[in-house]
């Protein structure tokens, strides 16, 4: 046993194999193992309530002699405390843990999320929470969430206009993260990384948002129909007649936006049977699979539509993704013949709302037709037929 020196440190011979641990006489349970390699590595060795416990230092190189004595000593001194070094080092490693990391590890579960529902949550980490993201979460407080919401609400992310729906989802995201991360981290002694999630402070600060009714007026469905059939009929493009064509389709069916715009040929059903025509939506919103009913004008628009060989997309585009993602500049055309702002969601209200009020189809029936499922309800969950609705 000699004392670990530089001189010594760089004479000392490796073993024919395996490795040797030199231990230094000067500190108890400071040493340096050397590999048959010749690898030199410091290393610290005690006991932890009774258990013997040895850590890994650093290399020779990568740490000094003073530096790794002065580890070894607050390792060793850890250990005479009662505390398992390998512990605390995985707690600061789990401290140290990034708002991105969580997002990525929160993102890639198998089978848990959709595609969507990753680019929202990856939009939100990289443009709302920008400044955090790269930070530990568990450095996020209170007052941080406080105020990130408080600007979302009052200037919204460009502080240009209020923006009170994304502060809400921003928020929720940011909630659902820390909470996978109070659980998927730990501290050394066991208890969550986090112990309170800091979104649950906006409760007295949170603005309950009203319920969203818009749609088309009862008075203009007439005309935005007969507009998009005019534009359909002097369209020359594939993206406009595609983006038209999608407008029509979310009409009659009632659909969300991106499943009307992701729809496949090979899940789309038409034959002379008016009562055996139907489109497929395999994974909607709460992963519950739909054979929905076409009506005839949804069949004759289907049957006009133009496929392209080679694309599987029933609305394709030029684009990069192949098929038509949102026609805003449409809808924008559309607001103008409706007399009032009407978005892609607002095509389903409208739906919904002929379908009850103007059709007299039954409630149950319309929540059926537009990927609605009754919650709560063992006998329309288990007794009733809730995806083959044609």
């Amino acid at each position: 046993m000699a004392k670990l020196t530089k001189g010594y440190i760089d004479k000392v011979q490796p073993p024919a194999e395996g490795y040797k641990i030199h231990w230094d006489e000067a500190v108890k349970g400071y040493g340096l193992r050397i590999m048959a390699s010749g690898k030199k590595v410091f290393v610290a060795q005690g006991r932890v309530r009774g258990k013997p416990v040895i850590v890994t230092i650093g290399p020779y190189g990568l740490f000094t002699e003073d530096q790794a004595r002065k580890k070894a000593q607050s390792i060793l001194q850890q250990m005479r405390e009662g505390i398992d070094p390998r512990n605390a080092k995985k707690a600061e490693e789990a401290a140290a843990v990034t708002l991105r990391t969580v997002a990525t590890e929160y993102m890639n579960r198998p089978g848990k999320l959709k595609e969507s529902s990753k680019g929202e949550i990856d939009r939100h980490v990289t443009t709302t929470f920008a400044t955090w993201q790269n930070k530990p979460i568990a450095s996020i407080t209170e007052d941080d969430v406080r105020k990130r919401y408080r600007d979302m609400l009052t200037k919204g992310l460009r502080g240009k206009a209020p923006a009170p729906g994304q502060a809400a989802q921003c928020m929720s995201v940011l909630r659902a993260l820390i909470n996978f991360a109070m659980r998927r981290y730990k501290q050394a002694d066991g208890t969550p990384l986090i112990l309170n999630n800091p979104v649950n402070a906006l409760k007295d600060d949170w603005v309950q948002l009203q319920p969203r009714t818009s749609r088309i007026p009862d008075n203009r469905v007439g005309a935005v129909w007969s507009a998009l059939n005019e534009w359909r009929a002097e369209a020359y493009t594939r993206d406009s007649l595609a983006g038209i064509d999608l407008v029509m389709f979310l009409l009659l069916t009632g659909s969300r936006l991106n499943e009307a715009a992701t729809l496949t040929w090979d899940r789309v059903h038409i034959e002379d049977d008016p009562t055996n025509c139907w489109w497929h939506l395999p994974d909607p919103k709460n992963h519950h699979p739909f054979w929905f009913p076409l009506s005839s004008v949804a069949v004759e628009l289907l049957k006009t539509r133009q496929r392209v060989e080679g694309s599987p997309w029933v609305f394709t585009t030029w684009s990069k993704s192949g098929h038509i993602i949102s026609p805003r500049e449409l809808l924008e055309k559309v607001s103008g013949v409706a007399g009032t702002k009407v978005t892609a969601h607002d095509l389903r209200r409208t739906h919904t709302t002929i379908g009850i009020a103007n059709c007299g189809i039954d409630f149950y029936k319309v929540e059926l037709l537009t990927g609605h499922l009754p919650n709560g309800s063992v006998t329309a969950r288990h007794y009733l037929e809730t995806s083959r609705l044609g």
